[in-house]
């Protein structure tokens, strides 16, 4: 553990937003990642005999208790006998994308299952980065680092106070930045090849706001059948990182 004292909530510099307040995560895999993240501050970990023997050495400071005592830290929880009284993560600065190749843009996606599910997607297809919003998004939480299944810790957080700023930052990064909209004229795959491409998914119904995908400049649309036109935007972000990913490995 890199500490035992909780911490108060602070003001995050690089990000500018305040942190929340420490929170319990839970589930073998994405306590095992919080305790390999060295960005990650544990401050305690308790886990039943199982999940001791699931985590090896990286249990060896853990507090062993037996699933009824976990259930009452963490109730309604699938936590797998595994939980961690964690601090959020600190945020790392746009400026750290700028030799990235692929990231992914979060325009007011609030629930926390698709937020960890597009987390999940951008660590399996190696994106370089998640950017999210400090107002309207999903804050972390063990349901968001449970959904996320380690993933949280894998990816370095970027928040950022206006998105269609953090898009023109990235443009001149040289990013071709596409707005997903499942009404769009461009299909995903008729996309002109290029080096850096950065993805803003928006939130399900309301999808991207008008104001941000003009800033984009690219619209583009996942080609699906008439009776599932429109995607959860989860799984849409898993489409558009596979097919980006494929590309820029030719």
């Amino acid at each position: 553990m890199k500490s035992t004292t909780p911490t108060r909530a602070r003001r995050d510099r690089r990000t500018g937003p305040p942190s929340a307040e420490p929170y319990w995560l839970y589930g073998i895999h994405a306590v095992r990642a919080a305790l390999q993240n060295p960005r990650r501050t544990v401050h305690r970990l308790v886990v039943s005999q199982n999940a001791a023997a699931r985590l090896g050495e990286l249990a060896k400071s853990a507090e062993t208790l037996d699933v009824r005592a976990i259930n009452k830290l963490v109730p309604d929880a699938v936590h797998q006998g595994a939980a961690a009284w964690v601090d959020p993560l600190e945020g790392a600065p746009l400026e750290d994308l700028a030799r990235a190749q692929l990231v992914v843009l979060l325009d007011h996606i609030t629930d926390p299952h698709n937020v960890g599910a597009i987390l999940r997607s951008a660590a399996a297809f190696r994106a370089d980065g998640v950017v999210t919003t400090t107002r309207h998004s999903a804050t972390e939480t063990g349901v968001l680092a449970k959904s996320a299944s380690g993933a949280l810790d894998l990816l370095p957080p970027v928040t950022v106070t206006n998105l269609s700023q953090a898009i023109r930052t990235l443009q001149g990064f040289g990013f071709q930045v596409a707005a997903l909209d499942s009404e769009a004229e461009t299909p995903l795959d008729d996309l002109v090849p290029g080096e850096k491409w950065a993805f803003v998914l928006g939130a399900e119904g309301k999808g991207v706001r008008y104001g941000v995908a003009e800033t984009c400049g690219i619209k583009a649309r996942i080609e699906a059948s008439e009776a599932l036109a429109s995607l959860n935007v989860s799984n849409a972000a898993a489409v558009a990182l596979y097919e980006m990913r494929r590309r820029l490995l030719r």
